[in-house]
């Protein structure tokens, strides 16, 4: 079917390149800064990108990444309004400020192009539960929906993309200040695995923790299970990631596929990239699904 207007994103999706070049969609990349060097966030283009990427972490060389910044922004959206409208389905304002700067690109070429139409929309979504909303939002460009039926179905629908996810090693939470130092060693020698999602703004709480990967592997599919539409019955999108860790990523699948049967052969299964990898670190297996109305952080003031 004909397009007759641009769907856009940012590489922080967390799907293979090939993904969005087969649905059509322009990717801007955040890129990341190891000592004085700078990488690009490819998606998986480079297959050697990743290895090198955990074999920096491992020497101990850790990455920084940045926000895009309002230049970059233009830059990207003017290549867009040139062929038509644009839709511009932005990183999530819990994970960085980055969106505004989108937002303020947006009003300049709005000004430079009276004609074009351009909306930027906050997933509040991160990784592939960002991949994910992206997949429907494309779903409906693909059924024919226009911008404004497909930004009110984003608005009404994104606090029900969850975000459930554990994590075998805290060294990069720790650096974060999202962990302290003490309760990182400690964990690591207990073998104590945080469990996290994010709230209905896009930030992450760490609401539990468990002892061992293989209840944190449970514990991560119960709670899937008490928050999908259908509980087991559960039989639309769901999407894995995984941070350098495929034997505890591959027991989530087997125990997902086991416990929700509609799911069987549809997992999407791939890789979290470098940037959210920047934060999280290596150790980190992330299930991403539609259910009910992602709560508000209970600790939060």
């Amino acid at each position: 079917m004909e397009k007759n207007f641009i769907l856009s994103a940012e590489s922080t999706i967390d799907l293979p390149y090939s993904y969005a070049e087969e649905r059509g969609i322009p990717i801007l990349f955040y890129t990341y800064t190891v000592g004085e060097k700078v990488y690009t966030d490819d998606m998986q283009r480079d297959p050697v990108a990743l290895p090198r990427f955990y074999g920096l972490i491992e020497e101990g060389k850790l990455p920084a990444t940045s926000q895009i910044n309002v230049l970059e922004y233009e830059a990207f959206f003017e290549e867009q309004l040139k062929k038509g409208d644009l839709l511009h389905l932005a990183f999530g304002t819990g994970m960085t400020p980055s969106f505004y700067n989108a937002e303020k690109a947006a009003e300049n070429l709005r000004e430079r192009y009276p004609e074009r139409k351009i909306f930027v929309v906050d997933s509040l979504a991160s990784s592939s539960g960002y991949g994910l909303l992206l997949d429907a939002a494309a779903d409906l460009r693909d059924q024919g929906k226009s911008m404004e039926e497909i930004v009110r179905w984003i608005e009404a629908n994104r606090n029900k993309v969850h975000h459930q996810f554990f994590c075998t090693d805290l060294k990069m939470f720790k650096r974060s200040g999202r962990v302290s130092g003490a309760a990182a060693t400690v964990a690591t020698i207990l073998g104590i695995c945080p469990l996290m999602r994010l709230d209905d703004r896009g930030k992450i709480i760490a609401y539990d923790k468990v002892r061992g990967k293989k209840r944190a592997v449970a514990a991560t599919v119960d709670e899937m299970e008490k928050h999908a539409a259908g509980g087991k019955d559960y039989d639309g999108k769901c999407f894995l990631s995984y941070s350098n860790c495929p034997e505890e990523a591959k027991a989530t699948l087997a125990l997902l596929e086991e416990r929700f049967p509609k799911l069987r052969g549809k997992i999407r299964f791939g890789r979290i990239g470098t940037i959210i990898a920047s934060h999280c670190g290596p150790g980190t297996v992330a299930v991403f699904f539609f259910g009910d109305e992602r709560k508000p952080d209970a600790s939060a003031k």
